[in-house]
């Protein structure tokens, strides 16, 4: 039986991704760590500071650990404000996982990339998925120099690691922080509370997005993939739809007519424009058979369904 290790649980993903393992491999055979409590522990977890490698292995060895969800980092927009911490925690705590798994301790580790490792240089319209990368980021940086990481140990030692480069994630069940795309999060909230938002980015700032629903779902079909179907070990492109805030705003009004937006762009308007508007993911799409389910109106419809109920 696998018992399954995840990382940074309290974060945006790692809160319900934790809670579709446990359906699927049993409450008891997922453990979620962190560095502080989550605020609803419906299972088992553990205090994990991803730095300190000795505790890792001996979490590892202790709770016979056979995968390693590793969600723990520092985002796009806080990471600007530290960036040697993010560095830091973002990379030197992927090494420690990957020689866990070099030792043979573990057997399979996802990690997840992003749409911080394209820059300027990459074309931004239906991103291939061999491109240059140069990210304007640090949380880029790193994440870029992990999927190499990842690459190396697969064809060096024959780490399982598997990855995907997440567009901005959607979800009504937390409240992200720090992240260039977390508007498109918190535009829902503020049009359900009845309240004008402002929006730190500019309304034609366009963006690949993907529902919380869809992405927890990549995740597990990326990781319970047959290993031969695995063909790339840096991260694969992986996409839903594109939009701007303008067109989310004009989405959301079809359901709340007085709702009201204003355009105040800040230093995450900058990081925005290195990104890519749409991204071609033709790769997960032959080699695991990935497909999305929500588009802009589903996703804005299912929004607002379960934020309303809370």
């Amino acid at each position: 039986m696998e018992k399954i290790l995840l990382t940074g649980a309290n974060g945006q993903i790692g809160t319900v991704l934790t809670t579709e393992l446990r359906k699927i491999y049993g409450v008891e055979h997922v453990i979620a760590s962190d560095i502080t409590e989550p605020a609803n522990n419906d299972g088992p977890f553990c205090f994990l500071d991803i730095l300190n490698k000795q505790r890792l292995q001996e979490q590892v060895k202790d709770l016979k650990i056979t995968q390693i969800y590793h969600l723990a980092a520092i985002l796009s927009a806080s990471g600007e404000w530290n960036p040697l911490k993010t560095w830091d925690v973002n990379l030197n705590g992927l090494l420690s996982i990957l020689d866990l798994a070099k030792e043979g301790l573990i057997k399979k580790i996802f990690f997840p990339s992003t749409i911080a490792v394209f820059g300027k240089t990459t074309p931004r319209i239906q991103t291939a998925q061999d491109v240059p990368l140069q990210p304007t980021t640090v949380y880029g940086m790193s994440k870029a120099t992990g999927e190499n990481w990842c690459n190396y140990y697969n064809k060096r030692y024959g780490v399982d690691v598997r990855s995907v480069r997440y567009p901005g994630i959607i979800g009504h069940q937390s409240i992200p922080s720090g992240g260039t795309t977390d508007y498109a999060v918190e535009i829902y909230h503020s049009a359900i509370a009845g309240e004008e938002y402002r929006c730190f980015l500019d309304k034609d700032t366009r963006l690949p997005m993907m529902y919380m629903d869809d992405a927890v779902r990549a995740t597990i079909e990326l990781m319970e993939a047959p290993e031969e179907n695995i063909k790339i070990r840096i991260g694969y492109n992986l996409a839903a739809m594109s939009f701007t805030p303008e067109e989310i705003y004009n989405a959301i009004v079809k359901h709340y007519p007085d709702f009201k937006i204003v355009y105040a762009p800040d230093f995450r308007q900058e990081i925005a424009e290195s990104w890519s508007e749409s991204i071609d993911d033709s790769s997960a799409r032959k080699d695991w058979n990935w497909k999305h389910a929500f588009d802009l109106e589903k996703m804005t419809a299912d929004m607002i369904n379960n934020l309303s109920k809370k």
